[in-house]
């Protein structure tokens, strides 16, 4: 009689774990997010600080700073180079002085007038030759002067040109370079200078503050841990036999403990390859233990009602799983 009662509860052991199996219609995972950990890539002292562990901090919302007197001074530095550079190159387009350029053009002056009493000495003295006055020799010396006064004439007009032409071509040319070179160091020091204070990049709760105000932060030392709301997903595997019926872009249902209604999601990844089989050789009886990660990310305003690390049943929208979970 006992073997009889111990074959029915066997049987009745069988046929729940049957109804159980039969009624598990979701995948088991949990949700996953994805840290943004915020940082600066210079070192330095960690002056202030914003934020604290629990905050809500929109987009573009200060989070720390760090000491910026080197940036500063180097900046300072870099933006005195480009005026130097400007005012150079200004001077090398201008040519000389306004002071120099008059001193030319009165020597011009002088040297046209000597030209003009050359010509009229020379009329003089070719009429006094024609009528047998003077000697030949006293045309010759009024004509050599009149060329002398002509060459001082074209020379000073040649310098007083120069004066205001302004340096050569190659001269200017390497005073811009200088210039584009001392641009180039300040855009780098203002560069700088910004990193020493950052900002929220997005919208997030803050997860963690990892240093203090007075502590050194090393350069590309995360200080501030945020999560964006859309940054969360689910995460959850599906056996081998079941993978053909997923596909990106598929609807999922995903539920919580304490998250109330059903959150809507979409697939978003799919791996290429096996997560996980215990042996090391496939055969149709292993089959069953080769299992791929899926990812689901829901709304970004659903995505909120998630937790990481949270216990998720994740079903299919367009139908539930009829290979066995692992």
């Amino acid at each position: 009689m006992k073997s009889i009662h111990a074959a029915v509860f066997a049987c009745a052991l069988v046929m729940l774990a049957g109804c159980s199996e039969q009624s598990r219609n979701f995948y088991s995972g949990y949700a996953e997010a994805d840290y943004v950990r915020l940082a600066s890539p210079i070192g330095g002292t960690l002056v202030k600080m914003y934020l604290k562990r629990g905050d809500k901090v929109a987009p573009g919302a200060p989070a720390f700073i760090l000491e910026q007197e080197n940036e500063r001074a180097a900046r300072e530095e870099a933006h005195s180079r480009v005026e130097h550079a400007q005012a150079m190159l200004a001077n090398l387009k201008k040519g000389k002085r306004p002071d120099e350029i008059a001193a030319i053009q009165a020597q011009l002056s002088q040297a046209q007038a000597a030209l003009q009493l050359s010509i009229t000495d020379l009329a003089r003295q070719q009429q006094l030759a024609a009528t047998k006055f003077i000697s030949p020799a006293r045309v010759d010396e009024a004509r050599t002067a009149v060329a002398r006064d002509q060459g001082r004439v074209r020379e000073l007009q040649a310098q007083l040109r120069v004066a205001q032409l302004g340096a050569r071509r190659d001269e200017i040319k390497a005073a811009e370079q200088d210039l584009s070179a001392a641009q180039a160091q300040l855009a780098q020091a203002d560069w700088k200078l910004e990193q020493k204070t950052q900002k929220a990049p997005v919208a997030a709760d803050v997860i963690d503050v990892l240093y203090r105000e007075g502590e050194l932060v090393p350069a590309d030392s995360p200080v501030v841990t945020l999560l964006p709301a859309q940054n969360i997903k689910a995460r959850f595997f599906v056996p081998e036999t079941a993978l053909g019926a997923l596909r990106l872009g598929q609807d999922v249902m995903l539920n919580c403990d304490g998250c109330g209604a059903a959150i809507a999601a979409k697939i978003s990844f799919i791996a290429r390859e096996a997560e996980y089989t215990s042996p090391l050789i496939y055969s149709k009886e292993n089959r069953s233990t080769l299992v791929f990660m899926v990812e689901a990310r829901p709304a970004p305003a659903d995505a909120a009602r998630l937790h990481p690390g949270q216990p998720l049943e994740i079903t299919p929208a367009t139908g539930t799983p009829t290979a066995k979970v692992q």
